[in-house]
C-alpha cells in the first residue's frame, strides 16, 4: 500500500500543535499528529525547520573582549618575562575550554539520547497499538471463519430439505393428478350411474302410473294391485336409495380432492419458504466472505506497518548505539588533544 504524502507545512504545523500542547516531539508523534507518513521522514523536516529557525535568530559572533586583546598585546611585550606564566595560563585555557567542550558535547549527547528514547517510546506505544489492531483483526476472522462453517453447514441442510420438499412435491403433484384423474372418471362413472338411476326411477314411477291407470280401468283384484304398488314403491325407494349413496360417495369424492389440494398448496408455500430462507443464507455468506477478504487484507496491511516500525525501532537502537560511541570517543579525544596541547605550550 502506497505511504500518504504530507507536505512540509503540515508537519510543521503538526510539531507547533504539538509543543503547544506540551508535548515531545518525536517521528511517531508527528506522525500520530498528521495521520501517516514516515517518522524518520517527518521527524528529519521538522529538524530542519527548527535548524532554520534558529540560524535566522542567531546572532552575530562577538568580537575579542578589550581587555583580552589588552592582555595578548601585554603579554607581546613581556613575552621573555612571562613565558612560563603564559604557558601555564594557555594550558589551563586550553583544558578549561576542552572540559567545556565536552561538558557541551555530553549535554548534547544526552539530549540525542533522552530524544532518542522518546522516539522508541512512541515506536513502542505504536507497535504496540498495530499489535493489538493485528490481534483485534484477527480473532474477527476467527469468528467470521466460525460463521461461514455454520451457515456451510445449514446451507448443506436447506439443501438436504430443499431437495427432499421438491421431490415430496414431485410425488404430490403427481399423486393429485393421479387423484385427480381417479376422480374425474369416479364422477363422470357416478354421474352417469346417477343418470341411469334417475331415468330408471323415472321408468320406474311410469309404469307404476300406468299399471296403476290399467289397474283400476281393469277392476283388478285388490291383493294384486296392493302386491304391484308394494313392489313398485320399494323399486323406487331402492333406487333412490342408491341414488342418494352415489351422491354422498360424490360429496366425499369431492371433500378428499380439496384436501389433496390444500396439502398441495402447503408444500409449495413451504418450498418457496425454504428456498427465499436459502437465498437469504447465500446472501449472507457472500457477505461475510467478503468482509473476511477486507479483513485478511487490513491484517496484510497492518503486518507490514508492524515490520516497518520494528525495523523503525531497530534503527533508533542502532543509532542511539552509535551516538554513544561516538560521543564516548569525542570527548576521550578532546580530553587527551586538550591536556597535549597544554604540555606542549608548556614545554
Amino acid at each position: 500500500m502506497r505511504p500518504a504524502d504530507f507536505t512540509p507545512e503540515q508537519i510543521i504545523q503538526a510539531g507547533r500543535d504539538l509543543q503547544a500542547a506540551g508535548r515531545n516531539i518525536t517521528g511517531f508523534a508527528l506522525r500520530q499528529r498528521v495521520g501517516g507518513g514516515n517518522p524518520t521522514r517527518l521527524k528529519q523536516i521538522w529538524e530542519e525547520h527548527i535548524s532554520s529557525t534558529a540560524a535566522e535568530a542567531a546572532e552575530p559572533v562577538a568580537e575579542l573582549p578589550v581587555e583580552v586583546a589588552e592582555e595578548v598585546a601585554t603579554v607581546t611585550k613581556e613575552l621573555t618575562d612571562r613565558l612560563a606564566a603564559l604557558a601555564v595560563e594557555l594550558n589551563d585555557k586550553a583544558v578549561k575550554a576542552a572540559e567545556r567542550r565536552v561538558a557541551e558535547v555530553v549535554r548534547t549527547a544526552g539530549e540525542q539520547r533522552e530524544q532518542a528514547e522518546r522516539e522508541l517510546t512512541d515506536a513502542a506505544q505504536t507497535v504496540e497499538e498495530l499489535e493489538t489492531r493485528l490481534d483485534e483483526a484477527s480473532a474477527k476472522i476467527g469468528e467470521l471463519e466460525n460463521d461461514l462453517a455454520g451457515a456451510g453447514e445449514t446451507n448443506k441442510a436447506q439443501a438436504v430439505e430443499l431437495a427432499q420438499l421438491r421431490e415430496r412435491l414431485a410425488a404430490a403433484e403427481q399423486q393429485a393428478r393421479t387423484a385427480a384423474e381417479q376422480h374425474a372418471a369416479a364422477l363422470a362413472e357416478l354421474r352417469a350411474k346417477l343418470e341411469k338411476s334417475e331415468e330408471y326411477c323415472f321408468d320406474l314411477g311410469e309404469q307404476y302410473h300406468k299399471q296403476q291407470g290399467e289397474l283400476y280401468s281393469a277392476n283388478a283384484a285388490t291383493a294384486r294391485e296392493s302386491e304391484f304398488r308394494r313392489r313398485a314403491e320399494d323399486d323406487l325407494q331402492a333406487a333412490n336409495g342408491k341414488a342418494a349413496e352415489l351422491q354422498g360417495k360424490l360429496a366425499e369424492a369431492e371433500v378428499s380432492h380439496q384436501a389433496q389440494a390444500v396439502e398441495l398448496a402447503q408444500v409449495r408455500e413451504r418450498l418457496a419458504a425454504t428456498e427465499q430462507q436459502a437465498g437469504a443464507c447465500a446472501e449472507q455468506r457472500a457477505a461475510a466472505l467478503s468482509e473476511a477478504s477486507e479483513l485478511r487484507q487490513s491484517v496484510k496491511e497492518l503486518t507490514g506497518e508492524l515490520g516497518k516500525a520494528n525495523g523503525e525501532c531497530e534503527a533508533l537502537r542502532r543509532q542511539a548505539a552509535d551516538q554513544a560511541k561516538t560521543i564516548a570517543s569525542f570527548a576521550a579525544g578532546k580530553v587527551g588533544k586538550g591536556a597535549k596541547g597544554g604540555g606542549d605550550a608548556q614545554g
